[in-house]
């Protein structure tokens, strides 16, 4: 279905008595029959592209296709290269974590941030600390200082599933 859509009408394809006619990096011709557009692009030696089919009458233009194909493919994937791609890197704590163990994480959690990634904090409830959430979003908490001088907290602690989940992003 996407073939027919991205299918281009040109030169001898064009079946219509007239068409306004563009010519690249030059002066329009204006309204002209198809056979008289398809003359002066062979004298130019370029091709007869329908630009507009649905227009009244429908656009062309005469054009070099291939160079054009071949600058649209350059600029996408020109567009693609400069792309960001977002890395999101996951700490993963737990309830029962000691004080140390918390400042190691944070300072891995630093070292991320400042490389320009996303920092995902999870903390998994096992068993019998499902009971009380509450201590999940308290380690958290005790964390989220650690890291709020270089970092911006794009969603809040949230409890979702068995995980407490906090994410983090650097500052600009």
């Amino acid at each position: 279905m996407s073939k027919n859509k991205d299918r281009v009408i040109m030169n001898d394809d064009i079946r219509v008595p007239e068409v306004r006619c563009n010519v690249d990096g030059g002066e329009p011709l204006g309204v002209v029959s198809t056979d008289e557009a398809m003359t002066k692009a062979n004298e130019m030696g370029l091709d007869l592209v329908l630009i507009a089919p649905n227009a009244k009458p429908p656009v062309a233009k005469i054009m070099d296709y291939g160079k054009f194909k071949y600058q649209e493919e350059k600029k996408l994937k020109e567009q693609r290269k400069n792309q960001v791609k977002i890395v999101v890197k996951e700490i993963k704590l737990s309830v029962k974590i000691a004080e140390n163990d918390i400042a190691y994480k944070v300072k891995h959690a630093r070292e991320f941030l400042e490389k320009g990634f996303h920092v995902k904090f999870r903390v998994f409830l096992r068993g019998r600390e499902m009971a009380h959430p509450e201590a999940a979003k308290e380690v958290l908490m005790q964390v989220w200082p650690m890291v709020e001088d270089i970092a911006v907290m794009e969603k809040p602690p949230k409890f979702e599933g068995r995980y407490y989940n906090m994410y983090v992003v650097p500052k600009k």
